[in-house]
């Protein structure tokens, strides 16, 4: 019970008889908890904000992202990373995940290779000084995460620990932690509940705030959206349109032109002499379409 006792997450609280609660009760103290997680969130904002300063920069230089975890909390982070390349046009090689129990677990229940430590520090030695590690526990004392984390920390990659718990073993073993202290499960120890919450929404906000400084957002608006299906190609035609004020026509052909790149259709609609000086624009301004238009006058 003193084991329990030391982390908010697996503490009781004023749940008793739940079970025998009507439906509607049930409902207010569940979603009390998530309500509770986001505050959680919104009070880590400043650890959030300069951990997507630093993730930001290491990207830019060339660096990749890391996730690591186990359970619920991985999945949570797999969940945030997969979207990375649809929404921000995050290049898939530069994402890895390092899962305890490997790619199975994110289906099949593999309860004890989140102490597997040596698994942990294994899958952390593929990474370098350039790379930068997202490390999700709830308890923050996983064995398997800690593990990677001490690992990566080692081989000078940049650790961000993502926990609920405070004064854990993953924030001391990272470089910043970013504590989001959701308090007692309605489910103890339940951590799928205002835990995970927490750590979708807080993973959310990182990596969006992140590719905003990246300049993969256009006033509120995607543009390395990824142009994969039919659905995805009228989206950006939308984005052109809108940012570059054209029709969706003229805002479909110049996409085209661009092979699916939102950028320089925008430019190309908003007088740039051809792909080429679009392109041109682009890598002058560091991919920063806003810099590049009030440019394109020059080019």
């Amino acid at each position: 019970m003193a084991r329990m006792a030391e982390r908010q997450t697996e503490q009781s609280g004023s749940y008793t008889g739940i079970d025998t609660w009507p439906d509607a009760r049930i409902l207010d103290a569940l979603a009390d908890g998530q309500a509770r997680a986001i505050a959680a969130v919104r009070q880590a904002a400043p650890a959030i904000a300069g951990a997507a300063t630093m993730l930001a920069q290491r990207l830019a230089a060339g660096g990749r992202l890391a996730y690591a975890g186990a359970g619920a909390s991985i999945r949570v982070a797999v969940q945030d990373g997969a979207e990375l390349p649809a929404t921000f046009g995050m290049p898939e090689a530069k994402i890895l995940y390092l899962i305890a129990g490997g790619r199975p677990a994110m289906f099949d229940t593999l309860a004890d290779a989140e102490d597997d430590a040596a698994d942990g520090a294994a899958q952390a030695d593929g990474l370098t000084s350039a790379d930068t590690m997202i490390a999700v526990a709830a308890s923050g004392s996983t064995p398997f995460t800690v593990a990677a984390a001490k690992r990566a920390r080692e081989k000078g990659v940049f650790v961000i620990a993502v926990v609920n718990n405070p004064g854990s073993r993953l924030a001391a073993a990272a470089s910043l932690e970013i504590l989001l202290p959701s308090g007692p499960e309605v489910i103890a120890g339940s951590t799928r509940l205002g835990a995970g919450t927490a750590q979708k929404a807080a993973l959310n906000l990182l990596s969006t705030l992140t590719h905003i400084k990246l300049g993969a957002v256009h006033d509120g608006l995607m543009v390395n959206v990824g142009t994969g299906n039919t659905k995805l190609r009228r989206r950006a035609a939308g984005i052109i349109a809108t940012i570059a004020q054209v029709d969706e026509a003229r805002a479909a052909a110049a996409l085209e032109a661009a092979q699916g790149h939102v950028k320089p259709a925008v430019l190309l609609c908003a007088g740039a002499k051809g792909i080429a000086a679009a392109q041109r624009l682009l890598a002058a301004a560091n991919g920063n379409l806003r810099l590049a238009m009030s440019r394109i006058r020059d080019a």
